[in-house]
């Protein structure tokens, strides 16, 4: 099939290098995407049309929703982008949502029905990606993980099929896109079971820089351990190198309730914590606590790091604060989980570890010309704390080397997501991605 075949299939565009619009369209949310066709895809069957040239032409194949993903970075083969496929319908409880939509504009259309499902953090994320990963949000102690809200969707296959994925119809493939991201297919539609949530509590607390972190981080826990299941919070430590927000260790919590009184019970323990400088704390809309876009071409070279902790221990927190200060300049991030969280069995759905007590999460920035050698220093330094992790969670994983698989998942979840994909994508056309092969 030529290119001029495929467009005649096409109800949106095809874009190649000299088509107008091609260099918009090729370029992904870090302005770095590099395929040699783009597909803006207005109906599935479009996607399917899509999927079908690709697997005829042997082309590698991307799927592009907010495009947050580093794979359409990796030069040539076919994007299929999403973004006409943005619809977002509310049926009572239940929200359909394209595959091409953002979390910003999930959170302001259902918000307008007293509606909320926990997603990401950054408005301009797309559902698709973060849902098939896991989606660890503000509302995870309480409603569990993005994908835990997923009732069904509508998924195109790698033989160009238009199938949906429920308990009830398909339910291995339902099973494994929820957790074994984009690697069984392309999801157009995401049906969730929204939240009814008139509002939240949110903010941030900021401490003193030369605060004992080790302390901070003890007594965080400890109140954590006890809070209710609506306060969602996280620990963040910022570099004094221009990124947004102020330098320094903070919690940004997040109250699921328009009870202002209630909200201010749970937080009052946090403020209790010795160092804390100033606090600003108000109701707001869910969407709002989304925080706007900062694309990751305006951030130097990193080396990233994270995992999965059953337990926030003392030693663990002494490794971490210990790897943050070694790393520096470095972002560190840790996020409370339990609550709904754990009360998913870990084989329910492809994403395991439900057992964690937190996500630990870092980011260590290094100059545009630093040797390898300080590449592979840092990735040691975080060794320390990685080794007392139960595992990584693919959604903050931005390598594109495809070795971190055997990291995301147990033995056995692995070789349940490879008979999936072998059913599925037996030619492994949905590689681009954290790569399952069958």
């Amino acid at each position: 099939m030529t290119i001029e075949n495929l467009r005649t299939t096409i109800s949106g565009a095809v874009y190649t290098e000299t088509d107008d619009g091609f260099p918009e369209m090729r370029a992904g949310h870090s302005g770095k995407d590099a395929p040699d066709v783009v597909i803006r895809a207005r109906t599935a069957e479009d996607v399917a049309n899509g999927v079908r040239y690709a697997a005829a032409e042997g082309l590698p194949l991307g799927v592009r929703s907010g495009g947050h993903s580093h794979w359409g970075q990796v030069p040539g083969g076919l994007i299929v982008d999403l973004r006409d496929l943005r619809e977002i319908e509310v049926r009572h409880d239940l929200v359909r949502v394209g595959g091409g939509a953002t979390w910003g504009e999930v959170a302001e259309t259902i918000g307008r029905h007293g509606l909320a499902i926990s997603s990401g953090d950054t408005a301009s994320v797309g559902v698709g990606g973060l849902t098939l990963g896991g989606g660890v949000g503000w509302m995870v102690r309480l409603w569990g993980l993005a994908l835990d809200q997923l009732v069904s969707a509508e998924v195109v296959t790698a033989a160009g099929k238009v199938v949906r994925a429920a308990e009830d119809e398909n339910p291995e493939l339902f099973w494994a896109i929820r957790g074994g991201g984009g690697n069984f297919g392309v999801v157009t539609r995401f049906d969730f079971l929204a939240h009814r949530l008139p509002g939240v509590v949110s903010g941030v607390i900021l401490f003193e820089e030369d605060v004992d972190q080790v302390a901070l981080l003890s007594a965080w826990r400890d109140v954590m351990r006890s809070a209710p299941e609506e306060l969602n919070v996280t620990f963040i430590a910022m570099p004094p190198m221009g990124m947004p927000g102020p330098a320094g260790p903070q919690l940004v919590v997040c109250y699921a309730g328009d009870d202002e009184e209630a909200a201010a019970a749970a937080i009052a323990p946090l403020l209790r914590i010795p160092g804390v400088a100033s606090s600003e704390i108000a109701p707001k809309s869910y969407a709002d606590v989304l925080a706007p876009d900062m694309g990751p071409a305006e951030l130097p070279p990193m080396v990233d790091g994270n995992g999965l902790a059953e337990e926030l221990t003392d030693d663990l927190i002494q490794a971490v604060v210990e790897a943050s200060a070694d790393s520096s300049p470095a972002v560190l991030m840790i996020r409370y989980l339990r609550g709904a969280y754990n009360r998913v069995p870990s084989d329910a759905t492809a994403f395991p570890y439900r057992s964690a007590e937190v996500l630990l999460i870092s980011a260590a920035f290094l100059a545009p010309d630093a040797p390898d050698t300080e590449y592979a220093r840092l990735r040691a330094v975080w060794d320390t704390v990685r080794v007392q992790t139960l595992g990584i969670y693919g959604n903050f994983t931005v390598s594109t080397e495809g070795y971190e698989v055997d990291r995301m998942y147990p033995v056995g979840t692995l070789r349940r997501l490879r008979e999936a994909k072998r059913a599925w994508d037996p030619d492994n056309l949905f590689g681009r991605n954290h790569n399952i092969r069958p």
